[in-house]
């Protein structure tokens, strides 16, 4: 995370998803289907943490569940209160926020071996429709949640409207953010990362609004578990997730801060270290609506992924920290990211050196070349253009854990967009607790070098800033950068048509206060053909 680099260097539709609100817990179940109740009685919800949706495709979508009747019992060997065989669970599709005109309805598995979340792929539907679901357990029925199918591959498509987020810290507030995103509507939200914090704020005189699970940082599986839980438990994240459908990657902190593929902060050893970020794949995975090709494998667990939206947009949504090479000049005294000068560590330099690692690389280029999209969208989870940091000596310095870590990827990408003629890139990201609008050219250190791409970061939800004098001193040597706020949380909301991209920056009047308000700090345009962000 690039806010903690900074402490190192010190160089100097909303009716309808209030009706779905509406069903829960204990509410008369429908009729049984097949035997997936199983006349079971429960002391208490079993579906606390709610639903979700993602995943999505032109004909259906990935359908998200989790039973945890007790969501505060650690017990390792019974999770959230839950012990035994898998449970088979009911679920139904409608037309309709009612529920009247069930389309479809069925049996789903809440697979003991993956802490009985439920995984349901559902295919065969209308492109470009929403539908609303519930699933159902003897005398329990979960909310109604609301899913959306893509606009049929290439078809003709005026509009979306989708939001990102990042960096959710739940000792550092409320999610006020979540709910007025959801709120405006969005068809689809980019999770970018931070979805969750591993560790826990002991420190007497930390800001802390309400204690992470346990009091503890999460090392293992039961309390990445635990973890999740309490965050899936926040209603108003609850609420976005059952209103809309999600596009997921994670950062570090679902594993543990700065992180990078098998190498982590404190230099555990790696095997040690994979085995922890085995078990933190594996909460994960249970609980985001994923398909079963992203379940975990050991400690590998593929992520990255392309949604074609109509012929609008293509989203790419990268993983930046699992195939990453590790940060440049790792030592004592500097594990994950940090900030280094050319002259302090020319290992940054090295070409061989990737960002998503060679694999995914060659993906994400094909992917790009290939592409008809009017818009393509890169979702990923830190900075991507160059933030030259001076120290009191004058020498520059970057972070070894944003992009900057790995110029010599960054340049291959961009490279490939300009000489690929990629249509209207356009970069999303987070980590960095701040706004930030940039062009990403060719060269940042040429002001004439080409703009090949936009780029947009988006706040946190609640996270703590970085300090924004600091910024503000780094902006006269990075003129890329068009706009900057560390000062305020909140989240990004965009409108895309064939023409124009328009990006507003939302604003949270308090995080610590559970009923904040909202307003739009600023809007920014990206014209169809002009990369480049224009203040509106």
């Amino acid at each position: 995370m690039i806010h903690k680099s900074l402490q190192l260097l010190r160089l100097s539709r909303r009716d309808c998803l209030k009706m779905g609100g509406l069903a829960l817990g204990f509410a008369a179940a429908p009729a049984i289907v097949g035997r997936a109740a199983e006349r079971r009685v429960w002391r208490s919800d079993p579906f606390s943490l709610g639903v979700a949706s993602g995943a999505p495709l032109p004909d259906g979508f990935v359908l998200w569940t989790r039973l945890v009747p007790e969501p505060e019992n650690y017990d390792p060997q019974k999770p959230a209160g839950m012990s035994g065989a898998s449970i088979s669970v009911a679920y139904e599709i409608a037309s309709d926020p009612e529920m009247r005109r069930i389309v479809r309805r069925g049996n789903a598995v809440a697979d003991a071996q993956f802490g009985y979340s439920v995984h349901l792929e559902v295919s065969g539907l209308k492109p470009h429709q929403p539908y609303w679901y519930r699933f159902m357990s003897g005398d329990a029925q979960s909310s109604i949640g609301r899913a959306t199918t893509l606009p049929a591959f290439m078809s003709a498509t005026k509009n979306l409207r989708f939001g990102f987020v990042s960096c959710s810290n739940y000792e550092h507030g409320f999610f006020s953010a979540y709910r007025h995103l959801a709120d405006e509507d969005p068809e689809l939200v980019c999770f970018l990362g931070d979805y969750i914090y591993e560790y826990a704020d002991t420190r007497p005189e930390a800001d802390i609004v309400r204690k992470h699970s346990e009091g503890r940082e999460t090392e293992d599986l039961a309390g990445y578990r635990n973890r999740y839980a309490q965050y899936r438990l926040d209603p108003d994240l609850k609420h976005l997730h059952a209103a809309t459908t999600a596009l997921m990657t994670w950062d570090d902190h679902e594993v543990q801060n700065d992180y990078a593929n098998e190498t982590s902060e404190d230099f555990i050893e790696p095997a040690v270290f994979l085995h922890r970020r085995a078990q933190a794949y594996q909460a994960y995975y249970e609980h985001m609506p994923l398909r079963a090709s992203a379940r975990p494998n050991g400690a590998s667990m593929r992520i990255y992924d392309r949604v074609r939206y109509g012929d609008l947009v293509d989203f790419s949504i990268l993983d930046g920290r699992q195939y990453r090479s590790r940060q440049a000049c790792y030592r004592i005294g500097f594990g994950g990211g940090h900030f280094e000068s050319d002259a302090s560590c020319p290992e940054r330099l090295d070409g061989g050196r990737s960002m998503i690692g060679q694999a995914q690389e060659a993906w994400l280029f094909d992917g790009l070349s290939r592409s008809r999209a009017r818009w393509n969208v890169i979702a990923q989870d830190v900075l991507m253009a160059q933030l030259k940091v001076r120290s009191e000596s004058g020498e520059a310095s970057f972070s070894t854990d944003a992009w900057d870590g790995y110029p010599a990827s960054r340049k291959r990408l961009l490279q490939h967009v300009h000489d690929s003629g990629v249509a209207n890139p356009v970069v999303i990201g987070g980590d960095i607790h701040s706004y930030w609008a940039n062009d990403l050219k060719l060269d940042f250190d040429d002001p004439s070098s080409p703009t090949v791409a936009t780029e947009f970061v988006g706040t946190s939800i609640t996270s703590h800033p970085p300090p924004y004098e600091f910024f503000v001193k780094t902006l006269p040597d990075n003129p890329h950068v068009r706009f900057m706020e560390s000062r305020v949380r909140g989240y990004v909301s965009v409108d895309l048509s064939p023409e124009r991209m328009t990006t507003r920056l939302r604003r949270i009047s308090d995080a610590k206060d559970p009923n904040a308000s909202v307003s739009t700090l600023k809007t920014f345009v990206v014209e169809s053909g002009n990369p480049g962000a224009i203040e509106a």
